[in-house]
């Protein structure tokens, strides 16, 4: 072997062991003392914590699979504060209790406000679901919530307590109460239906009683 070539062996091998220069490699980041706190869930929670929970139906699932027959159970639960807010979700799991936390906590997630004046509907209103169609009509201090089924406890549990209702189509619970979130969520406010014709509310008040 030459000489020349044994001195470039000889260089190579110590670059190689040389430290590497780690000036290029990205910095870790230094984390300061006035980092913003993070954000507090306390109004959160406690809205959560004053929410009351219902279960309105638990029914058995039956699957035919290859080897049997597996059954497993789904649940619907409507959540509210009687205070014009409410909530529904649906639960599926191997066992009641499971199906109802996941109805619950699907429930607690879908929570939406509902406009009430003083115990009642601003107005009268339908809802809609599939083959499901209900009537909803305003009623007097001291009537009641006169609905049954599944309807009844989603007017409870968002405060309305003077109501009348109709079913005028299926009856299937879920349906039902869909169709109960689909009349409420259709309510405005006669402040708000003021506001978008550009009149004030005692025209539109006298104009329906004409």
């Amino acid at each position: 072997m030459s000489e020349e070539r044994k001195e470039t062996m000889a260089a190579q091998n110590q670059e190689s062991r040389a430290p590497r220069n780690n000036d290029n490699r990205p910095q870790k980041r230094e984390f300061k003392g006035n980092r913003k706190p993070r954000r507090n869930n306390n109004r959160r929670d406690q809205r959560q914590d004053s929410l009351e929970s219902k279960v309105i139906k638990i029914k058995r699932v039956t699957k035919v699979v290859k080897g049997g027959r597996r059954f497993s159970f789904s649940a619907l639960v409507v959540v509210g504060d009687r205070k014009g807010s409410i909530g529904f979700g649906t639960g599926k799991a191997n066992e009641v209790p499971t199906a109802i936390q996941k109805a619950e906590q699907a429930a607690r997630a879908n929570v939406r406000k509902v406009k009430i004046v003083n115990g009642t509907l601003p107005h009268e209103v339908i809802g809609r679901h599939q083959a499901a169609k209900i009537l909803f009509k305003p009623a007097a201090p001291g009537t009641g919530v006169k609905a049954g089924g599944s309807v009844r406890p989603v007017l409870e549990l968002a405060g309305i307590t003077d109501v009348l209702s109709k079913s005028l189509g299926s009856r299937i619970s879920v349906n039902m109460v869909r169709a109960t979130f689909d009349a409420l969520s259709n309510l405005r406010l006669a402040s708000e239906i003021a506001k978008l014709r550009g009149k004030s509310i005692k025209e539109i008040t006298k104009a329906k009683e004409v």
